[in-house]
């Protein structure tokens, strides 16, 4: 788990140090940085799967990776201390490009360079010390979903096979059902426990229909309490096919070592957002680092103020600051977290 992130000449982020935890709730105004936070994660990710140059064009090139653009800035800086152990990543702008200007790996006041100038980072290949590993397994592990898009085309609806895409949810949940099979067939408790929770929010619910394909495929299919008709997920609320997305997320038998979301909370019934805290915490308790984006009072209010940190633009510049209980112990008697939020008693992050 990270336990620290300093993050330099990103987006809105001029130069940022934070502490994370096990949990980590983001709230703030739109446009505050709540989201490139998150997409720094990503881009993380990508630079570890070495595909940073195909990332920065797939956002529209660098400018809107650097903060206030390659006039104002050139380089791009993040590190991630986990423990005793830390990794430091430099992107440098290069002809509209952004190179690794450094790659490193530390061990306590002690770091070795393991690339410079090179097109693509050098740590996912790389076996010169057992410290990488940790590292690695983390960069991997990295996972962002996005479960907004439920319209009739939505990734939802999408076609998938039962095996080559049963092995780990994707980022838009377009093999939920592939995800849902293979957990019933060889995790069933973990599978009906998924079912009961779905029920507890969508009480008309029966049970996932699974119609495997001769090629191996099936679709997201369900059936109701009330009759013999299957459905498919356009025939569910938004907010139900976001909360059975979640559901399985959170409760699946093998968690990524980190899951980061934005927005999780989009069309859910406030009994649904109860739910979804629950799941959440049980996610944190199995170990999974969990970074979450919000602008939910009622989210919120369902965690400790340690849980939630600040995020606050001005004049172009985003800072970050987590609750403190000490703070708020005088309004927490009769007050939520998500009370104090909404009539800006918190400190930063005002809706």
């Amino acid at each position: 788990m990270v336990n620290e992130v300093t993050i330099k000449g990103y987006k809105s982020f001029k130069e940022l140090n934070l502490k994370l935890g096990g949990l980590n709730l983001l709230i703030g105004s739109n446009g505050s940085g709540k989201s490139n936070f998150l997409s720094m994660f990503e881009m993380l990710n990508n630079a570890f799967e070495q595909r940073l140059a195909n990332y920065v064009a797939t956002l529209g090139g660098v400018d809107k990776l650097l903060f206030r653009g390659r006039k104002v800035t050139d380089v791009i800086e993040a590190q991630l201390t986990m423990g005793h152990n830390s990794y430091m990543l430099r992107l440098q702008e290069a002809d509209g490009k952004l190179i690794v200007a450094d790659e490193r790996l530390g061990y306590y006041n002690d770091s070795v360079s393991i690339s410079q100038f090179t097109p693509e980072t050098n740590i996912k290949g790389y076996n010169g010390m057992k410290r990488g590993d940790y590292i690695k397994t983390y960069l991997s592990h990295i996972r962002k979903f996005h479960f907004h898009d439920t319209g009739r085309r939505s990734p939802f609806a999408s076609e998938c096979h039962v095996q080559n895409d049963a092995y780990y949810l994707y980022a838009h949940g377009e093999n939920l059902a592939a995800i849902l099979y293979r957990i019933n067939r060889e995790q069933p408790i973990v599978y009906r426990r998924i079912v009961k929770v779905i029920q507890s929010v969508a009480p008309y619910f029966q049970d996932f229909y699974f119609n495997v394909s001769q090629a191996d495929t099936l679709r997201l299919q369900w059936r109701d309490k009330y009759g013999d008709m299957v459905y498919g997920p356009n025939d569910l609320s938004d907010g139900t096919i976001r909360f059975i997305a979640l559901a399985t997320l959170f409760m699946q038998p093998v968690l990524p070592s980190v899951i980061i979301i934005d927005e999780p909370e989009l069309g859910l019934h406030p009994v649904a957002i109860q739910k979804l805290a629950g799941l959440i915490q049980s996610a944190k308790q199995r170990g999974t680092q969990i970074i979450i984006a919000t602008q939910s009072s009622d989210l919120i209010s369902q965690f400790e103020p340690e849980d939630v940190i600040t995020v606050t633009q001005t004049d172009g510049v985003t800072s970050m600051e987590r609750l403190n209980s000490e703070d708020l112990k005088v309004w927490l008697n009769e007050y939520t977290i998500g009370d104090l939020w909404r009539q800006s008693i918190v400190k930063g992050g005002q809706p």
